[in-house]
């Protein structure tokens, strides 16, 4: 199994290249599921979750052709032979589910397992499968999977209890092909919920208010192919960003809009760095050692829960006190051990954590129990004097395309062993 050691004590200076986004990428390429003509996808990360994807499509007899060593791939969805979407493959990546809305809409029938608890959190799909019910859907659960039926989808008024992301996806990939006009409320505002709109829109769905609230819907017999390229990873460029902060260097991150991190360039500036913004990248300048600043993550656009971690490994070495609040998963803290063990000084208080920044940290042997907890764990070792190792970086591969490499490019000492 492979392990990343690094040897900290090194700023970070130059520019990175962000991949294309895990998060809008994995529900786009399920999105193929509902066209009747071949896609091309560009800009798609050579990912673990990709690929896991691929398998699953593969399995219910789409064509897969992908090219991952130039982030492309064209999937041909016209001859769907299965419409299951078995345990082993759910189990191993959540975003697995949202092939349920396709799945129904096109076929008019879902098999999908149940995906289980979550490292992070419990994360259920009670709000995919009530959204999808509004439509018309007839649902029931047996033996650990969800079993929906359909004649036809049709459009209705679908009020999420909370903004969720995943419901949010399922839910619109449903509506495209539903009977009539579909208004969706409270809807996830995130920006790989916009991209995925904008990938429909290419398939000829009728979508408009994706990034607000409320999203309107009008359903369409059919949806063909498209070529469309996945927007750059906002979650990854906050890292890097977050890795020269914490090592007090400077780096610009190119391929994204600055737009799509404003909740973190904003604590960023109030914990002391300069922020420069451009419409297709990011500069971040450190003045030094960074400020004790809080935050608490919340739905877009607020603190995105995916960059708590990183975050926090930052606060580690801040100069002052720090709370760190997560709200949207109840177990998202596992990475606090793990700096602790590096010289952290954190202590967790219900759903806050209480960070006293050190002068600094230093080398440990660590264990990664998830995919942001390892990114977190690698800032902290760039961080810390003398060598530290990062057990199952597996988690990291999941979320992080030659994330070594690109830190190497920057200046650090990191290398991949067996």
């Amino acid at each position: 199994m492979d392990k990343m050691r690094i040897r900290g004590g090194k700023a970070l200076h130059g520019t990175v290249q962000a991949s294309g986004s895990k998060n809008a990428a994995l529900p786009i390429l399920i999105s193929s599921l509902l066209a009747e003509t071949p896609c091309r996808f560009r800009r798609v990360p050579n990912l673990m979750d990709v690929r896991t994807t691929f398998k699953l499509l593969e399995h219910m007899g789409v064509v897969v052709k992908n090219d991952l060593g130039k982030n492309e791939v064209e999937l041909d969805a016209s001859k769907v032979t299965s419409q299951e979407a078995p345990y082993d493959l759910v189990r191993t990546m959540r975003a697995s589910v949202v092939v349920l809305g396709p799945l129904l809409a096109r076929f008019g029938r879902a098999k999908v397992s149940l995906p289980g608890g979550c490292a992070i959190g419990a994360r259920p799909i009670n709000f995919h499968l009530t959204g999808l019910e509004k439509l018309g859907a007839e649902i029931e659960l047996d033996q650990g999977y969800v079993i929906a039926k359909a004649k036809r989808l049709r459009g209705a008024r679908v009020a999420f209890e909370f903004p969720s992301v995943g419901a949010t996806e399922n839910v619109m990939m449903a509506a495209v092909l539903a009977e009539g006009e579909s208004i969706l409320e409270n809807c996830a505002q995130e920006p790989e919920i916009v991209d995925l709109a904008r990938a429909l829109r290419a398939m000829g769905a009728e979508i408009s208010g994706e990034g607000s609230a409320t999203i309107h819907i009008q359903g369409k017999k059919s949806l063909q192919g498209c070529d469309y390229s996945v927007i750059g990873d906002r979650i990854e460029a906050g890292t890097f960003l977050a890795a020269a902060f914490a090592t007090r260097g400077s780096v610009r991150v190119e391929g994204l809009d600055s737009e799509f991190l404003e909740s973190v360039l904003v604590k960023f500036e109030d914990a002391g760095a300069e922020i420069r913004r451009f419409s297709d990248a990011i500069e971040l300048v450190s003045k030094g050692r960074p400020r004790g600043t809080d935050i608490t993550t919340l739905p877009f656009p607020g603190f995105p829960t995916d960059m708590q971690a990183q975050f926090m490994a930052v606060m580690a070495v801040a100069d002052g006190a720090s709370v760190v609040t997560e709200t949207v998963f109840e177990n998202r803290f596992m990475h606090v051990p793990e700096l602790v063990r590096l010289g952290a000084d954190i202590s967790i208080h219900g759903k806050s954590a209480m960070i006293r920044g050190q002068e600094k940290l230093l080398g440990a042997p660590l264990m990664a129990t998830d995919l942001r907890a390892s990114a977190s764990l690698i800032i902290g070792a760039l961080c810390a004097e003398g060598e530290t190792v990062v057990n199952r970086i597996y988690h990291l591969d999941r979320g992080y395309e030659r994330m070594e490499e690109k830190l190497r490019a920057l200046g650090a000492d990191i290398e991949r062993i067996s």
